[in-house]
């Protein structure tokens, strides 16, 4: 299903392989698929067979926005075909949105294909509950999870008005080990690096933990939107991410640009850029468009 109006630029090597990336846009070649008939979301199958264990994290990058978000919402339905009952950890955020309202759609038309997939929320503002605007769990519900009417134990969200916030990081670290470990984690990055609400500084928490969010993240758009004023964060913790059997990078804009440039090029783990740990993940794929991957183009 790789057809001309959703090629992209791909690289499924190591970063030192920066000149195959430039003039690669002829799409990713077909593989056959397992199925004796392909489905229409056959082709994130095929991208599946191009991504063996190793510590080299897969690239796709997407002529815009939409082009991005049509082909991760194919990988997406791909690994949930291969995988009915998955439990998948969503991010919220800018990058994300045009992936859940696709697989929303693709969801309703397969008319409870997805009704096995387990949803977990991945962070949220501390302050806001599920029906203030701005906040993390009304954004999934209205994206992605009440388009696909998740029933409520399929689902673990944060309770950002919770009285008591560490007994609050204790319900989901037991949900999540009850439950877990995630098989796919959704993640976008912020222009500063961060994934989550794990900000850049000198340390990082392994597990579900209360967050104290900078000044900058403090203006996060979602927050600005609605003038709410929020400083504290509910998040996983690094080790919940890096636990996930596959983890999905999503950047878009050029605001993302410089992150993703560091990430791709740098090749070191460090707190100060939160999504550099994903290079001690075994399976981690990025999406992006052009305009996020401007330092690797």
């Amino acid at each position: 299903m790789v057809g001309a109006a959703h090629r992209f630029r791909g690289l499924w090597t190591s970063v030192e392989d920066r000149a195959k990336v430039e003039g690669m846009d002829k799409g990713l070649r077909r593989r056959k698929s397992p199925l004796k008939k392909d489905p229409p979301w056959s082709g994130c199958l095929d991208e599946l067979a191009h991504s063996s264990l190793h510590y080299n994290p897969g690239l796709l990058i997407g002529r815009d926005e939409e082009d991005m978000s049509q082909r991760a919402c194919r990988w997406i339905l791909g690994f949930l075909h291969r995988n009915r009952d998955a439990l998948v950890c969503l991010a919220t955020g800018t990058a994300p949105t045009r992936t859940y309202e696709l697989l929303a759609e693709q969801g309703r038309q397969r008319r409870g294909g997805l009704r096995k997939v387990r949803w977990l929320q991945l962070d949220e503002w501390v302050g806001l509950g599920p029906d203030d605007p701005g906040s993390c769990q009304r954004y999934l519900q209205e994206k992605l999870l009440g388009p696909l009417q998740v029933p409520p134990e399929q689902y673990c969200g944060w309770d950002g008005r919770a009285a008591n916030q560490a007994e609050e990081c204790r319900r989901v670290a037991l949900w999540l080990e009850a439950n877990g470990p995630i098989d796919l984690c959704i993640l976008g990055v912020g222009a500063d690096g961060h994934v989550a609400m794990i900000e850049p500084g000198p340390t990082v928490r392994p597990g579900p933990h209360v967050a104290e969010l900078s000044p900058r993240m403090q203006q996060h758009p979602m927050l600005a939107a609605v003038g709410a004023k929020v400083e504290l964060g509910l998040t996983l913790g690094m080790g919940d991410i890096l636990e996930s059997a596959w983890i999905m990078l999503l950047a878009s804009g050029p605001s993302k640009a410089d992150a993703l440039g560091r990430l791709w090029f740098q090749r070191v783990v460090t707190t100060e850029l939160p999504v550099s740990f994903l290079w001690l993940h075994p399976r981690v794929t990025i999406f992006c468009d052009r305009a996020a991957a401007a330092h690797i183009l």
